[in-house]
């Protein structure tokens, strides 16, 4: 092997394996941070936000996202990405009241709502949306509403549509074919409705990069 690709292929192995070190650091971190990815479980339902390359076949036609009760599926993954037109940094705590996309991870699409109602309980439909490169519009936005400073994993939080202002819930209601035993994802008008709370759970949970103002050290145990 020549020398070049030999150092080609060292700082390809070193930039992993600081990368894996990242991953590990942050799967004891304890804010969820732009980057993360993760699964979302609604504490009332017990069920995990998921979404699936299967459309809705009335209302938008969109992407259905659905929620289902095993922890180990694939396309129960999103990806905190910043709002649409903003930034922020790999590893950033996301604060509260803050906005920021979720990007489905095995489609690309984000969670996204609009004016149209859901198939089984007539609420708000949430579908997922985008292009190849996970890019959509203005309705793929949501805050996090919770009461710390920041976006904490043990800490349950709320999701707030930007553009309809309706709160991500179950309906309580499941799907038959071909989704069977999924539940329906809804937007719903109050924040004090049924089913409407989250919380962060399994996932990589990038470990952030600098103190937060409140901390002498980063705590990394669960």
């Amino acid at each position: 092997m020549s020398y070049p690709k030999m150092y080609k292929l060292i700082q390809v192995l070193l930039f992993m394996s600081l990368y894996l070190m990242q991953i590990s650091n942050g799967s004891k971190a304890e804010f969820v941070t732009c980057g993360t990815i993760l699964k979302l479980i609604n504490t009332d339902l017990r069920l995990r936000l998921h979404s699936h390359d299967v459309k809705y076949g009335s209302g938008s036609g969109q992407q259905s996202v659905t929620a289902v009760d095993v922890s180990d599926d694939n396309n129960s993954h999103w990806l905190v990405r910043p709002a649409m037109g903003e930034t922020c940094k790999r590893g950033e705590p996301i604060k509260c009241n803050t906005n920021i996309r979720l990007q489905h991870v095995g489609t690309k699409k984000n969670l996204h709502s609009h004016y149209f109602s859901s198939p089984l309980s007539g609420n708000q439909e949430v579908s997922c949306y985008g292009d190849e490169d996970g890019e959509g519009d203005s309705g793929d936005n949501w805050t996090v509403v919770c009461n710390n400073d920041y976006w904490r994993r043990d800490t349950p939080v709320k999701l707030r549509h930007v553009d309809t202002a309706a709160y991500l819930a179950g309906s309580g209601r499941t799907f038959g074919r071909p989704i069977n035993g999924q539940g329906e994802i809804v937007g719903v008008s109050s924040q004090y409705g049924t089913y409407t709370v989250w919380q962060a759970k399994e996932g990589l949970f990038i470990h952030p990069g600098e103190l937060m103002p409140h901390q002498h050290a980063i705590h990394t145990e669960l």
